[in-house]
């Protein structure tokens, strides 16, 4: 019997007579049995592979063969767009074989929701801070609502497990296991991940049924056009875009909202048909720009990473790149979106318009064709999840005594690897300062717990990132997105402040400040608009990558002839580097660049170890950087000794590095445990490791000036 064969017969029928499908995709064929056997998986395919399919056509078997009723199956996704995409085509299967599914989040209307509560559907979409929501609202019936779950499903996987949202999304699951009495099947879906075993056991957490990792060969291993072009600015970029692929779908990623304004206005200005995405355009705004673009053909998209996930804006031609993403997996999912017809090659176009984007993009693309993907390694110690997930349990529980936390979420792996000790020093210092207040051993929400989050029925604690100050921006009754307040910071008060959005002028005709709101104008006049992001550390083995370009002499033929005479130059600048040593350049006003090539993390942590032999010191992804120093030779010795230093203290980060993230919830936590978790997420041990196996312990050379 074939795995086709154990699935319910009326599912067998709808594949083959009213999908028309011949056969299934290799994934989709290989997911079926351990799927119907209740396992865990992680099942893996490129962009475009089946995943979805894979995952539901087995969960829908299981649903008609074991009589599964009410929300059985919860679809977890990263953001709203990608479940708004998903939803028709789940609707279409669920409803061939007489099931429903419906869609919870916060752009769903009230009256929308309470259908869902009074009707709950087979399978439902959402996101882990909309099922937050559901779990601590006083309105829903927990139990009744979210008991019969046997299922999860998690869509692009791999954008929650670096992260906080990953351990929130495990701790949620624990909870819904807690209300349904059983565990709860995991299935993870994902195009990119360099560690899968691991993924797989991270998000089985501590259940003990058994796990598969699931990646099939591919049915045919398509070629993939990458290509790499120096523009040298944003303005010669869209020049290009606007010469190159006349008649054609393209679909241009950048890395930054701002950056996505300005390529739009200068696309434009070249007569372009050009729309925009990105998160901070409102819903309605995305939607007609991707639809417009879905239906059209001589067009180009620009958009943030929104576009990156699996969102379905129509049969691509083209993807371009301006500048580099900072890791292979982000490369990946964004390749993956070309190729779908049979008779185009995934391709790819980078146009580099800084020497540090052109060098993470040799590096980034040689990782690439190496076989390289970064592994997903989770935060460490989340002790402010843990104190975000009590007060949640309050809320749900209508309060809780402290030995039932332990059974609620103790075997969430985040919280397994906490000693049982900082538990408890969290939750008696949250006690002490009355974020929570104790009634005989019963735990609920304090009078600083209620003024610190229970702003909008809790809202704050639906969420485990924090939000930088934002105003939505209206022309008239049209909501157009949001901005960062710093937007109307105009030095001429008398001038209003003038805005990019949408890829439109406008001007500021009123802020509204209480209620958080800017209404606008068209203006001719040019803007420009203000979201506040933090530098991405680099991945050590991208950094190093990036050296061995520059130490090569290959040049790959897929770079244009501007991009190979650039990184000519860039050999001839760096021709004193050495494979296996590191080297230190001072120049004659004791100025000196210790170059690493090792990363954010490593470099941080190097800069504060020498921060006493320089007037100043910082520090990048490649190299850490020193003014007036204050002897050579201290410098040399001080490298030298770090580099071979066993003691663990002399490589700890700096708590004020640029990428160090704030913890949402650190006021529930003493500042000893603030730091403490902080230090272990950038602790930078493996850095370390990993340059003193390459025996990075002797200092290249000393060029003055």
């Amino acid at each position: 019997m074939s795995s086709f064969d154990r699935l319910h017969p009326a599912l067998q029928h709808h594949i083959v007579n009213s999908l028309g499908w011949p056969r299934l995709r290799p994934l989709q064929e290989a997911t079926i049995d351990p799927v119907l056997r209740g396992e865990h998986a992680i099942l893996l395919a490129p962009t475009a592979g089946g995943k979805t399919e894979a995952a539901c056509f087995p969960i829908l078997s299981r649903m008609l063969s074991e009589n599964w009723d009410g929300i059985s199956v919860l679809y977890l996704c990263p953001i709203k767009a990608l479940l708004n995409n998903l939803l028709p085509r789940l609707e279409y299967y669920a409803g061939l074989l007489g099931r429903s599914v419906a869609l919870w989040h916060g752009d769903v209307s009230a009256s929308r929701k309470a259908k869902i509560v009074a009707d709950p559907p087979d399978i439902l979409l959402t996101t882990p801070e909309s099922l937050e929501a559901m779990l601590i609202s006083s309105r829903i019936d927990h139990r009744w609502l979210l008991g019969r779950v046997r299922s999860v499903i998690v869509d692009e996987v791999h954008a929650f497990a670096g992260d906080d949202r990953g351990w929130h999304l495990l701790s949620l699951v624990e909870r819904i296991q807690g209300l349904a009495g059983h565990e709860v099947q995991r299935l993870g879906l994902s195009a990119t991940v360099g560690n899968p075993e691991a993924l797989c056991d991270w998000l089985a957490g501590g259940s003990q049924a058994s796990r598969s990792v699931i990646n099939p060969l591919s049915e045919s291993a398509k070629t993939s056009d990458v290509q790499l072009d120096w523009v040298g600015s944003l303005k010669n970029a869209a020049i290009v875009i606007s010469r190159l692929h006349r008649g054609e779908k393209r679909l241009v990623f950048v890395d930054s909202r701002s950056r996505v304004e300005l390529l739009t206005m200068e696309l434009r200005g070249l007569g372009v048909n050009t729309f925009v995405s990105h998160s901070s355009l409102s819903l309605e705004e995305r939607k007609a720009a991707e639809s417009a673009f879905a239906e059209g053909s001589n067009c180009v998209i620009v958009a943030t990473s929104t576009l990156e996930l699996g969102i379905d804006v129509g049969d691509l031609d083209r993807v371009i790149q301006v500048d580099a993403p900072f890791s292979v997996s982000s490369f990946l999912q964004r390749i993956g979106r070309t190729g779908r017809r049979a008779d185009v090659a995934r391709n790819c176009l980078f146009l580099a318009t800084t020497e540090d984007a052109f060098l993470r993009s040799i590096g980034l693309l040689s990782l690439w064709r190496s076989g390289f993907v970064e592994p997903i390694e989770p935060p460490a110690l989340p002790l402010h999840i843990y104190a975000q997930q009590v007060m949640a349990l309050c809320l749900q529980e209508r309060g809780i005594i402290e030995t039932d936390i332990e059974r609620w979420i103790g075997k969430m792996p985040g919280f397994q690897r906490i000693a049982p000790e900082q538990r408890r020093d969290v939750l008696r210092y949250m006690v002490d300062t009355g974020i929570l207040h104790s009634d005989g051993g019963m735990l609920g929400i304090g009078d600083k717990g209620e003024r610190s989050f229970g702003y909008q029925y809790f809202m704050e604690l639906v969420s485990v990132f924090t939000t930088p100050p934002m105003v939505k921006v209206f022309h008239g009754k049209q909501e157009l997105g949001e901005v960062h307040e710093l937007t109307f910071a105009v030095r001429d008060s008398d001038s209003p402040a003038l805005l990019t959005l949408g890829g439109r002028n406008w001007s500021t005709t009123y802020v509204d400040w209480p209620r958080r709101r800017a209404y606008v104008e068209p203006t001719e006049l040019k803007g420009r608009s203000q979201w506040l992001g933090s530098g991405q550390p680099m991945h050590f083995a991208l950094c190093q990558a990036i050296e061995a370009n520059l130490l090569s002499e290959n040049t790959p033929e897929s770079y244009s002839k501007r991009a190979a005479t650039l990184l000519e130059g860039l050999r001839e600048e760096f021709g004193w580097l050495e494979s296996g040593q590191t080297t230190v350049l001072i120049d004659s006003d004791r100025n000196a660049t210790w170059w690493t090539f090792a990363g954010a993390v490593f470099n941080a942590a190097m800069a504060d170890a020498l921060g006493d032999l320089a007037e100043r010191v910082s520090s990048d992804n490649l190299a850490v950087s020193l003014s007036k120093v204050v002897d050579a030779s201290r410098l040399r010795e001080r490298i030298r000794w770090l580099l071979d230093v066993e003691d663990e203290e002399l490589v700890q980060v700096p708590l004020d590095a640029g990428f160090i993230q704030e913890l949402k919830f650190s006021e529930c936590m003493p500042q000893e445990l603030v730091e403490e978790e902080l230090l272990a997420r950038y602790f930078c041990d493996s850095e370390k490791i990993s340059l003193s196996d390459r025996q990075m312990v002797m200092i290249n050379s000393l060029i003055y000036g």
